[in-house]
């Protein structure tokens, strides 16, 4: 197995995961907020969007118009960067459109890496107006996008335990 073919598994995996824990989540609670997280699932869904094209799309490949006509990515952005708070995004999205959007990103995420010529990931991350914050090389950037998609998994099951249950990961207790 060669770095991309790992990445790719990897990247899947934890989109996977992703879609899991948001299922989990009853959308009628995507809005709510947990206390003492202060953040819902919209508002993560919203950020894993702009996350997943941050890290694995523009700083590999560039921007990619197709991707800026199909999504307003100005707006999530402006909804769900690191720097907003969650409870400004409540009544202002619609989960199921949010959902639609996230696996069309992740869809399109997946191309791009399938699409890059093993060579490229030793290369430096494309320019951008942010500077990325822990990757120099494309290699880094994809493998923190997998990193920071698990990071957020972790924080949607807390928001689930908080606001529904705990997520049921079909273990058998005694």
């Amino acid at each position: 197995m060669n770095e991309i073919e790992m990445l790719v598994k990897q990247t899947e995996n934890a989109h996977q995961w992703l879609i899991k824990m948001i299922d989990a989540v009853p959308e009628k609670k995507w809005d709510t907020i947990a206390k003492g997280l202060e953040s819902n699932v919209s508002w993560q869904v919203g950020h894993q969007i702009i996350s997943i094209y941050y890290h694995s799309i523009m700083t590999t490949v560039g921007h990619i118009p197709d991707i800026m006509e199909k999504l307003d990515l100005r707006q999530y952005t402006k909804m769900c960067s690191f720097d907003t708070l969650p409870k400004d995004l409540v009544g202002k999205t619609d989960s199921a459109e949010l959902r639609a959007h996230l696996l069309f990103m992740q869809g399109k995420s997946l191309e791009v890496l399938r699409s890059l010529p093993l060579q490229e990931l030793q290369n430096k991350v494309e320019p951008t107006k942010m500077p990325h914050p822990v990757a120099k090389t494309k290699f880094e950037a994809l493998d923190w996008n997998i990193k920071h998609l698990m990071w957020h998994c972790g924080q949607i099951a807390t928001i689930k335990r908080i606001i529904d249950t705990p997520y049921d990961f079909g273990l058998k207790r005694p």
